[in-house]
């Protein structure tokens, strides 16, 4: 080997050795720096231990307290949803009770009205009544007189004819006279009547029985109509006659004159049509004959 080469081989063993030196420096600082290193992450890992332990510890008393929260929270659903059911049950029952109340309010409106109505209804009807009652009493009064006033006429009606009976019995021939005498006042429907407003005809009806055969065949008979005067009523067609009663002349002045042939029994009647209304009051229908009066009556038109 020559010296050039044991140089170059005497300067690359220097450099490396240099080399060598300077790693094996690096080297230890690097050993140092990492024991050092290693210590504290050592320490690191001791106070993260620590803190894991710490942390599991908290964690488990977490999972608990979570564990405890659901089991309540499942227990507050459950209840939520009794306490959700038990409102939407209240809240159908508030519907339902405000539906009744409603239609019990509507009803006992309704019932509210009527009842108003009716005894707006009474009140009237309370009013007309009393105001009939008024009425009715005045009416009653008026009545009561009325009544009074006709218990005293037909008081004197009946007198009167009771007197009319004494002269007919007095003034007829015992064997030649009327019976079963009626008089009737008619309408033009011919219907009876009281009222001298509807009076428009006297119809008068009698027996005669018995009848002696020398007063027997053919008679004329008068109708006679006077007022309680003894005036005779108004008639364009009178008769004027002389008939005896009571063996005495008397001048008449019938409404009517009509010829009868008299037997020995018959029912004979007798129709006079008023040419006037009549007033009120009373009156006396007469039937004769040329030998005396047959029978008579009284009546009266209100």
């Amino acid at each position: 080997m020559n010296k050039n080469g044991l140089i170059v081989i005497a300067v690359i063993l220097g450099l490396l050795a240099l080399l060598a030196g300077w790693w094996g420096f690096g080297q230890s600082k690097s050993n140092k720096a990492l024991t050092q290193q290693n210590d504290e992450l050592t320490t690191q890992m001791g106070d993260l231990e620590d803190l894991k332990t710490a942390l599991a510890g908290e964690v488990d008393s977490l999972q608990r307290a979570y564990d405890a929260l659901a089991e309540e929270n499942q227990s507050l659903q459950g209840s939520l949803t009794e306490a959700q059911s038990q409102l939407a049950s209240k809240d159908a029952a508030i519907r339902s009770a405000k539906k009744q109340a409603a239609a019990q309010s509507n009803n006992l409106k309704a019932e509210i009205q009527e009842l108003l109505a009716a005894k707006a209804d009474l009140e009237s009807s309370i009013s007309v009544l009393q105001s009939e009652n008024d009425s009715l009493r005045q009416v009653t009064g008026m009545l009561e007189q009325d009544l009074s006033a006709a218990r005293e006429e037909n008081t004197a009606l009946a007198n009167l004819n009771r007197t009319m009976q004494d002269e007919v019995r007095r003034l007829t021939l015992s064997n030649f006279k009327a019976t079963a005498f009626q008089v009737e006042l008619e309408r033009k429907s011919s219907k009876a009547t009281a009222k001298s407003s509807r009076a428009r005809r006297i119809r008068v009806t009698f027996d005669l029985a018995n009848v002696p055969p020398e007063y027997q065949g053919t008679r004329t008979l008068y109708l006679v109509v006077t007022d309680e005067k003894g005036t005779p009523i108004r008639s364009e067609n009178t008769t004027q006659a002389q008939v005896v009663v009571n063996n005495q002349r008397v001048d008449i002045i019938a409404q009517k004159a009509q010829d009868v042939n008299i037997t020995e029994s018959q029912r004979l009647s007798f129709t006079h049509d008023l040419e006037e209304k009549l007033r009120s009051g009373f009156y006396r229908v007469a039937v004769y004959t040329d030998i005396g009066l047959l029978g008579a009556a009284n009546f009266r038109l209100q």
